[in-house]
């Protein structure tokens, strides 16, 4: 693989300040890793991520779901809309070398789900456990800071 990695981060449009400070540091990390990031464009996790990932002079892609490139938020440098709705979830899914989730809902989940289908590693904070017939699966990686997040999910897309 040349050039830099490209990690997703999923998490909610709405989300209570102590969410957005770990998807805000998450963002930074990465950019200072050289990683680009990659989300769904919007506010919450979204914003938060972009927001950290510019103060560290990183580079954001905002896939959004509906027409107008200035629905993205402020910290968006490469705005995509798709006009696909909730399904440019898998274009957020298909575009990683590697997803982190912070929190989420079931738009979080889905792009966990897609994630996981193509085989691109993810890693959670804070985010969902998956279960199956009452026994978890161990697909998502988890994680308890913004730093270990990151520091795995680079790990993991470099294929380690």
């Amino acid at each position: 693989m040349t050039g830099p990695l490209y990690v997703s981060v999923s998490g909610s449009g709405d989300v209570p300040p102590e969410v957005s400070a770990l998807a805000e540091e998450v963002g930074s990390l990465l950019a200072e890793a050289g990683a680009v990031v990659v989300c769904g464009g919007l506010g919450g996790v979204m914003e938060a991520v972009c927001r950290g990932a510019k103060s560290a002079g990183g580079t954001t892609v905002g896939i959004l779901p509906d027409t107008e490139r200035s629905d993205a938020n402020d910290f968006v440098d490469i705005a995509l809309p798709t006009a696909l709705g909730e399904s440019r979830n898998a274009l957020v899914a298909r575009a990683a070398d590697a997803l982190i989730a912070i929190g989420g809902e079931f738009g979080t989940l889905s792009e966990i789900g897609l994630a996981l289908k193509i085989g691109t590693p993810v890693v959670g904070l804070g985010t969902w456990e998956l279960h199956r017939r009452g026994e978890i699966v161990d697909a998502i990686e988890p994680a308890a800071t913004p730093a270990e997040a990151v520091n795995l999910a680079l790990r993991l897309a470099k294929g380690g």
